[in-house]
């Protein structure tokens, strides 16, 4: 009986390194001569690490007037966070370009959110003085897009 109590002893010892090596916080065999269970039922767990949000590059990063040095004319922002798009499709001509005259109710570009095609128009009569954003880029809620003077 010594041999087996010896055998077991053993056996734990080699689970324990197994456990510390590969960070297990609990273990358990069974056969049809004994049974070993080792660590916490239940163990507690240490809770998830929120994850890294990724640093914006240069070209991402959200374009506004500098303070003081304010621009004339109304900005328009997204309305959802999404895809810039400013033609109907890649073929097609954009919708407005710097320059152009546009009016209440003109759609000025598009924004994507979860497949769908989201037409954005415009709520000021003037002409288009800046675009902020490229084709294709990703915009949040709230960012300005253009400005129509």
């Amino acid at each position: 009986m010594q041999y087996e109590n010896d055998m077991l002893i053993d056996a734990a010892k080699e689970y324990i390194q197994l456990m510390k090596d590969s960070g297990l916080g609990y273990f358990r065999i069974k056969n049809d001569k004994f049974e070993i269970e080792l660590g916490e039922k239940h163990p507690h767990f240490a809770p998830p690490m929120p994850p890294m949000m990724p640093q914006p590059d240069q070209q991402s990063v959200q374009k506004t007037p500098e303070a003081g040095k304010e621009k004339p004319g109304n900005v328009v922002a997204s309305p959802i966070v999404g895809t810039f798009y400013a033609a109907p499709s890649p073929e097609k001509p954009p919708y407005v370009t710097v320059g152009k005259q546009v009016h209440k109710g003109d759609v000025l570009f598009i924004i994507e959110s979860m497949k769908l095609m989201n037409e954005v128009t415009s709520e000021y009569d003037g002409t288009v003085a800046e675009i902020m954003v490229s084709d294709g880029e990703t915009v949040e809620f709230g960012e300005p897009i253009m400005r129509i003077e």
